[in-house]
């Protein structure tokens, strides 16, 4: 399928860093060549903005305009949850007309949005200025040249959205994407309050009962795969949404394993599958022409599971590193 459906069927690809969707659609679409999200990024059929828990996320541009009002508290908590120091002097109502007009007139970075906003508001904390833009307007990062799409210090523009500020319309994609899922879970993924209450009105919506009493919610007539389906060896990005979308991850990462995933500082390791679920780590280092990759498994694993990762790992590594002359897999 073409990316831009592939990231509507995911609900959205986690993009903290310019990097991860790239490598989310090659591990899942067939065929995926980084100029495929490059050339919907740059036509705009692909946007990459803030959206749910507060994080930037690569969405499609229907789904922007539609996910992004229902957001909005999601992104006032987070605004409102900062340091009190960083909001200091800073009155969001006046705020917000001035960066708008400051970005009708151009995209800019922050870093350029932060300093004229300090002009104007000059008692006010710089760092808090640009954050209550970021959280209350609806801002999209601006494609370049770059590898992956993005430089390091991109411009934000300002972008349309709707008017309905339902969160059904994402709570249904969520589901597409990760369900059978609890409203906790939903809850987890999106950020979003109260989102127990939006699934009980759903009157389409299948329901299931797991293992510890809890309600689980789908789409009527969604694949559910039984637990004997095979599932072959794959390679997360850091940040996936597979790894991130239920508040119960042990669906598909054992609780011994999850502090070897999520840092202290909340990042969120690339990881690899095997059998459906968090078997190990990853990482891609350069030197030089050379590119090496490093497999680090939970436990031992078997033969054919090691053969299946050096033989996938290599095909990641000549992707993420296109232009090396030597690819070197290395599994601890």
């Amino acid at each position: 399928m073409e990316p831009v459906e592939a990231i509507e069927r995911l609900a959205g690809m986690q993009a903290q860093e310019p990097r991860p969707p790239f490598v989310g659609l090659w591990s899942r679409v067939e065929g995926f060549a980084r100029e495929d999200l490059v050339g919907a990024l740059d036509d705009g059929s692909a946007v990459r903005g803030m959206l749910m828990r507060a994080t930037l996320h690569t969405v499609s541009a229907p789904d922007f305009r539609a996910f992004r009002p229902a957001v909005q508290p999601v992104l006032s908590a987070a605004y409102a949850g900062v340091d009190k120091r960083r909001r200091e002097g800073v009155d969001v109502d006046a705020v917000l007309p001035v960066a708008r007009e400051l970005l009708e007139d151009e995209p800019r970075t922050f870093n350029e949005l932060r300093a004229l906003l300090s002009e104007r508001f000059t008692d006010a904390n710089e760092r808090g200025l640009g954050y209550a833009a970021r959280t209350h307007l609806p801002l999209t990062m601006v494609p370049t040249d770059d590898r992956w799409g993005f430089p390091r210090d991109a411009d934000f523009a300002l972008a349309e959205t709707g008017a309905d500020d339902s969160p059904e319309p994402l709570v249904r994609r969520y589901l597409a994407a990760f369900g059978p899922a609890s409203a906790a879970d939903a809850q987890t993924w999106s950020g979003l309050r109260g989102v127990a209450g939006v699934l009980e009105e759903m009157d389409d919506l299948e329901r299931f009962e797991d293992g510890q009493g809890r309600t689980l919610f789908d789409l009527p007539d969604a694949p559910r795969p039984d637990a004997d389906v095979p599932a072959p060896i794959r390679f997360l990005p850091e940040f996936d949404n597979l790894v991130l979308a239920h508040a119960d991850r042990t669906r598909l990462l054992a609780d011994e394993h999850r502090p070897r995933v999520v840092t202290k500082n909340l990042r969120v390791k690339a990881t690899f599958l095997v059998d459906g679920r968090v078997a190990g780590t990853w990482k891609s280092t350069r030197k030089g022409k050379k590119a090496s990759l490093a497999i680090e498994p939970f436990k031992k694993l078997r033969k054919k599971d090691t053969n299946a990762l050096t033989s996938e790992g290599e095909q990641l590594l000549r992707f993420v590193e296109e232009d090396a002359a030597s690819f070197d897999i290395q599994v601890a």
